[in-house]
């Protein structure tokens, strides 16, 4: 017997969460100060965007540009999209504003919206298009709930290699699939709460509130890193997951020890544990009474694919070999793309259900990291008898307290110069940001110094991405390889020394 089951057997972002509504309509939803919102009166304000996003033109499909701060109307306007399938584009308000305008140019938004703060930036990035307000978007009547699980709901920006960032189409089926890793592979229950104030335009302020609101809980929305804020959140609410990120964490656990607060009960918290000395993890997770994170994932995959291991209370963890999650399915390549032996480095390869869409309007970078039928993730693993362990990267990044650098980025502002020779950018540890960019140049011209290249940077590049430190070689002492190209590797150990000496 031939059924038509797809309509039935789908599940959407707006369909779930609104089957969270009506089923406890007076639960409380979204928290932002004293702004509280039940899931009755949240489906209610997200329906009403909807109907303003529909009278405006937006259709499913569509791409909503927004540059905003973390506040309630991001999290409305997100679900008011799910509703329709249209996609909200999460623009970085740390980017200055020519990369802005790339970003917003590539994937060519109906409408831009944008928050008080951040509108005259918008206007200016925004290529003359009209900039639409975040909190009066509101109209009468809805718009038809058409979505479907493989519709786009939000895009979320990643740098990439050539030094533009590319636009991750995470769907409402990847959606609804890392809301389920995250239960299972944490142990979060529904109901329980998430304090959102990492920047929603990263994977992990949005895709986490929405997945908070799939399982019934409330999502506390706070604008930035504010170690009071979320520490009168964890006295209020019963959080599953508190993620703290390299830079913010000891700052976080002065607070702690400073207030000795009567905390409801935290599932797990943090992440990154290969980015955060092993004392102050043991230190954070006997404090909290909770597990560490210990997952590697990616804005194109979420939380998995390895997020199936929690480090306990109390540990000093010599060994950070990870865990799959229940969804995913892993295999470790070479550079032919055959399976490796255990114990031999290969690059990770994903599949399943939680993974992106792929790269708006970027076909080459699809059809290269989507070969063979698996998402190719260009971090490199080993397997063990414990786990994956993290070998290193195939394309090389530094992550900064918590953001991603490429430096592909910083390295195309500084040879655009005509006083640079050659340049190249290397990561160095850093105590407090977990990595920091470092510029080394050759120079044509010796009257450019360190506060030149670092006025170069800041005119075009966002101010997380200016090198920390520039090194100026004599261009004949750059390291190459046969090709002429210049070792990374050996300018990073380099660099090193220099800090150490």
């Amino acid at each position: 017997m031939t059924t038509d089951h797809s309509r039935a057997a789908s599940a959407t972002v707006y369909g779930l969460i609104a089957a969270r509504a009506r089923h406890a309509p007076e639960n409380l939803a979204l928290v932002d100060g004293d702004r509280r919102l039940t899931y009755a009166a949240m489906m209610a304000r997200a329906d009403a965007i909807a109907g303003g996003l529909h009278q405006r033109g937006v259709a499913r499909g569509d791409r909503v540009a927004l540059l905003s701060e973390n506040r309630l109307e991001y999290a409305l306007l997100q679900l008011a999209a799910a509703r329709m399938g249209a996609m909200v584009a999460c623009l970085n308000w740390r980017l200055a504003e020519k990369e802005l305008a790339y970003c917003i140019d590539l994937v060519a938004p109906v409408l831009v919206v944008a928050s008080p703060r951040h509108r005259d930036v918008a206007q200016v990035a925004g290529g003359g298009r009209a900039v639409l307000p975040v909190d009066g978007l509101e109209a009468e009547g809805s718009a038809p709930f058409v979505a479907e699980p493989e519709d786009g709901y939000i895009i979320l920006y990643t740098s990439g290699t050539t030094g533009r960032p590319k636009a991750a189409v995470i769907s409402q089926r990847a959606q609804v699939a890392r809301m389920c890793a995250l239960s299972i592979d944490m142990g979060l229950a529904r109901g329980d709460g998430f304090v959102a104030w990492t920047p929603m335009f990263h994977v992990a302020g949005s895709e986490h509130l929405m997945s908070t609101l799939l399982l019934g809980g409330t999502a506390i929305i706070v604008d930035g890193f504010q170690p009071d804020a979320i520490i009168d959140a964890l006295e209020e609410f019963r959080i599953g997951w508190l993620i703290t990120v390299p830079a913010s964490t000891e700052a976080l656990l002065e607070r702690l020890k400073a207030r000795r607060p009567e905390i409801r009960g935290v599932k797990a918290v943090g992440c990154m544990a290969d980015m955060v000395p092993a004392a102050v993890i043991d230190e954070v997770t006997t404090l909290l009474r909770a597990p560490w994170v210990n997952s590697f994932g990616a804005t194109e995959t979420g939380m998995p694919p390895l997020s199936g291991d929690l480090i306990a209370p109390g540990t000093m963890p010599r060994n950070l070999a990870k865990q799959p999650s229940v969804l995913s399915e892993i295999r470790l390549v070479d550079a032919k793309g055959q399976d490796v032996a255990d114990g031999e480095v290969g690059e990770i390869w994903v599949r399943g259900p939680m993974v992106f869409n792929g790269y708006w309007n970027n076909p080459k970078a699809n059809a290269d990291t989507f070969a063979d039928g698996w998402f190719h993730m260009g971090d490199l693993f080993r397997r063990t008898p414990e786990g994956f362990e993290f070998a290193g990267r195939s394309k090389y990044l530094i992550k900064s307290g918590g953001e991603n650098i490429y430096p592909a980025e910083i390295e195309r502002v500084l040879l655009a110069d005509p006083r640079v020779a050659d340049a190249i950018v290397v990561r160095k540890a850093d105590a407090h940001w977990g990595e920091v960019p470092v510029a080394v140049i050759a120079r044509h011209d010796d009257a450019l110094d360190a506060a030149a290249v670092q006025s170069l940077c800041r005119a075009a590049l966002a101010g997380y991405k200016c090198p920390r430190e520039v090194v100026f070689l004599p261009l004949d002492q750059l390291p190459r390889n046969v090709s002429g190209k210049i070792q990374r590797e050996d300018i990073e150990r380099l660099v090193a020394a220099r800090a150490k000496a």
